[in-house]
């Protein structure tokens, strides 16, 4: 069938060449079943595979569970399924004792531990995502490994991913990661169950999501789990649309990362495109809500890869916010592409023409360097 093929390269090939890279970890590879326990010794090990990424010259972002089942510990909460107060209790205690945990494993690599807790509305809203996505890459900029987390202590059902899997997926689509790993109980994709099919063959390669393929998806695996296989395919559908590729590959190992890199089983699923080339397409396709005019010096400015600056922009036309697309036209009126606006219009008038260092001058608060990001700009040839 087309969609899965033999892995060439593989799933550790394609780790290994990433320039940014999102894992996800499950609550069952931190904490011990038995005792509640954190999993020192294990942690230590992925913090070195972390160290190594970085040192290979990645960036790397980790989606980590575990505060609930750290916090109900603390606590000395009954086994078994909690109320959601209890739940939000627990997350709230756990939260502190998880990040002080990867400070503390992330430390001897001379690697900083940024927290970032997220629900799912803020993904939804337009501002709250823009804020997100910007303070992710500026964690990154400044070498900082981010912890994400979906912030249990006010998410209910009706507000939350439910699942760190959906959440890793949004964060590498977020942050325009090259590659998503998913560790795992279980080694990737089989074309059956192999806990009651040990003979079913194992999938390393997938190219497309095909019915047949999400048909694929069972229940949750590990006690204790959210998520599964389901949730582990709808985290490939979002990846792969975003123009990042996703691995599933067993976690509970001494060093997981380095063993994928080194060759170790797992299931790759394959984007169609990189991730600057989808989200391009992505905002290629939008239509405009306004217009920036740009002087010369801006235009030629951007056809070198600038973003642009408030003292490039000669004119403000429409009515719309930030993140919204705009046109970038020449004062002549020639379009020369599209880009998600900065600032909104209103804001977008006050500093038009303005250098950098008089911004906060204009708005009465400081604003950020670009009226439009490079990255989230697409100029035609």
């Amino acid at each position: 069938m087309a969609a899965l093929t033999e892995a060439r390269p593989a799933a550790g090939e394609r780790l290994a060449a990433a320039r940014r890279v999102v894992v996800k970890i499950g609550s069952a590879l931190l904490v011990d079943a038995a005792t509640g326990a954190l999993r020192t010794d294990w942690l230590a090990g992925l913090a070195a595979d972390v160290a190594l990424l970085r040192d290979r010259g990645a960036e790397v972002v980790l989606v980590s569970s575990g505060s609930i089942a750290l916090g109900r510990r603390a606590l000395g909460l009954a086994p078994g399924p909690l109320a959601l107060e209890q739940s939000q209790a627990a997350a709230a205690v756990g939260q502190i004792r998880l990040a002080r945990a990867y400070e503390a494993a992330l430390e001897p690599h001379g690697l900083k531990a940024g927290q970032v807790l997220l629900t799912l509305d803020d993904s939804r809203d337009r501002r709250r995502y823009l804020n997100g996505r910007a303070t992710l890459r500026m964690l990154l900029d400044l070498g900082v490994v981010p912890i994400v987390n979906e912030n249990d202590t006010v998410a209910t059902d009706e507000i939350r991913f439910g699942d760190n899997d959906r959440l890793a997926a949004q964060i590498a689509s977020m942050t325009g990661a090259d590659a998503l790993v998913l560790l795992s109980d279980v080694d990737g994709l089989y074309q059956a169950d192999p806990r009651s099919d040990p003979s079913a063959p194992h999938i390393p390669l997938v190219t497309e999501l095909t019915p047949e393929i999400e048909a694929k998806g069972g229940g949750a695996g590990t006690a204790g789990a959210k998520g599964g296989m389901k949730t582990k395919l709808l985290a490939a559908k979002t990846a792969m649309k975003s123009g990042c590729g996703m691995a599933i590959a067993l976690g509970d190992r001494p060093r997981p990362l380095s063993a994928l890199m080194e060759g170790a089983r797992a299931t790759w699923f394959a984007p169609a495109a990189s991730p600057q080339a989808a989200r391009k397409q992505w905002i290629a396709a939008m239509p405009p809500e306004g217009r920036l005019i740009v002087d010369a010096g801006a235009a030629a400015a951007l056809r070198r890869g600038s973003s642009l600056l408030p003292a490039g922009v000669r004119g403000v036309e429409g009515d719309f916010g930030r993140g919204d697309p705009v046109l970038i036209a020449a004062e002549g009126g020639a379009a020369l592409g599209v880009a998600l606006a900065g600032y909104g219009a209103q804001e977008a008038r006050l500093i038009a023409g303005l250098r950098s260092d008089r911004i906060e001058a204009a708005l009465g608060h400081p604003g950020r360097a670009a009226m439009a990001h490079r990255d989230d700009m697409v100029l035609w040839d």
